[in-house]
């Protein structure tokens, strides 16, 4: 398996109104992609940061998993997204190694991408994305 780079920081956020101001300042002329995940009860936003991203994700109100997150731990670093080359390669070697996996196979997240996460049992703690540009298979 090989990483080609981390894709993106996810960030729980109750409101990313409130912190506006802020990413107006950091991410000066760079719009951010706006996108409602509705499968997952997610509005993320992004802003690019060179070659890698800082999502915020905002839960939908609909008891999803960022509603879950943010009930009990509030704003934060949720999870890391790195992109492979090939997710299912990445799965298939990750599970013959005795990873856990939430996501035994692919699904599609923002922009397309396909994704599955790692389980945190399994990563010390840490929610890992694994992410696929999206394309033909």
């Amino acid at each position: 398996m090989k990483v080609v780079r981390v894709d993106h920081v996810g960030i729980a956020v109750r409101d990313i109104g409130a912190i506006g101001p802020l990413l107006r300042l950091l991410f000066e002329g760079c719009a951010p992609r706006v996108e409602i995940v509705a499968d997952q009860g997610v509005k993320a936003t992004a802003f690019p940061a060179g070659e890698s991203a800082l999502e915020f994700l905002e839960g939908t109100g609909e008891g999803g998993p960022i509603d879950r997150y943010l009930e009990k731990r509030g704003n934060g670093i949720h999870h890391i997204a790195l992109a492979v080359e090939n997710i299912e390669e990445a799965l298939a070697e990750l599970k013959a190694a005795g990873v856990p996996l939430i996501d035994d196979r692919p699904r599609v997240g923002a922009e397309g991408k396909r994704i599955a996460f790692l389980h945190p049992k399994g990563t010390g703690g840490i929610l890992i994305e694994l992410s696929e540009e999206a394309g033909p298979r």
